[in-house]
């Protein structure tokens, strides 16, 4: 049995849940989430917490079985705290800025990018080399905030580029100076 699986979600005082027709739906103060949830699953809602169990023993439903409890747990989690990616800007004028719903980045290139920001998500820029993405959906925070780190990916011989907060460079050593 999946140990994933096995673990229950614990639903906090303030997120409701429901699960109609093969639809898992999370509300709660950052919003609300709905996951398709597959035939293979079930979902077993008590007061305190959600336990997923599978259709039969197949390889199928066996395979099933803990992604449909990420997904649930994710969207559980979404909508009571939701989920946070930090990226750095390294460079020498390099910078962001947010301007209404679009996010101007400044990544030395001959223009500036202009990223629209999705629905559903909340992109802030404290200062101009720190950029906040924050949201209740776990997949589409992560989705953004690797498609802004694609522009500009930090190069390894000086740094220079988008990169996580989190994320450290391997080095590079460049070229030695004279030879033969």
């Amino acid at each position: 049995m999946s140990r994933t699986g096995k673990k229950p979600v614990v639903i906090p005082e303030k997120v409701k849940v429901q699960f109609n027709a093969g639809a898992f739906t999370a509300e709660g103060p950052l919003g609300k989430e709905i996951v398709a949830v597959n035939e293979l699953a079930l979902l077993n809602i008590s007061e305190k917490e959600i336990k997923v169990d599978r259709v039969n023993d197949s390889k199928q439903a066996r395979c099933v079985h803990g992604l449909v409890r990420s997904l649930v747990s994710n969207a559980v989690e979404g909508v009571a705290s939701g989920f946070t990616k930090n990226l750095e800007i390294n460079g020498v004028g390099y910078r962001a800025e947010v301007k209404g719903k679009i996010l101007k980045l400044n990544l030395g290139f001959s223009h500036i990018v202009d990223f629209p920001i999705p629905e559903g998500i909340k992109i802030t820029a404290k200062e101009p080399t720190k950029i906040e993405i924050t949201g209740s959906n776990k997949e589409l925070v992560g989705r953004v905030a690797a498609k802004i780190r694609g522009y500009r990916p930090p190069e390894p011989y000086k740094g220079k580029g988008v990169k996580y907060a989190e994320e450290v460079i391997v080095r590079k050593v460049g070229k030695a100076a004279g030879g033969k």
